[in-house]
């Protein structure tokens, strides 16, 4: 049996603009942050730079993705937005 990678979710906070957020999904928070503090990712670029403001760590492929879109959903912004940011 070999072993899953991880999953994490993770929501950025713009340190240029401290209102606007993101949410991601990856196997590797830190190289993801770089990436998108490099200006890789066009949804990120012009609000950079970007600083962690939770991490969350998966098992589960599924459940990780599924999290990430209610995070990106009406209900899940607003969820994150009382509770994570």
């Amino acid at each position: 049996m070999s072993a899953r990678a991880k999953q994490y979710v993770y929501v950025l906070r713009s340190l240029k603009d401290p209102e606007r957020h993101y949410v991601g999904l990856t196997g590797d928070v830190r190289k993801r942050l770089n990436w998108h503090n490099a200006g890789q990712s066009p949804h990120t670029a012009e609000h950079e730079p970007w600083a962690l403001v939770v991490v969350m760590e998966f098992q589960d492929q599924a459940l990780a993705t599924r999290f990430e879109k209610y995070l990106k959903s009406g209900s899940g912004r607003a969820f994150a937005k009382r509770h994570l940011a």
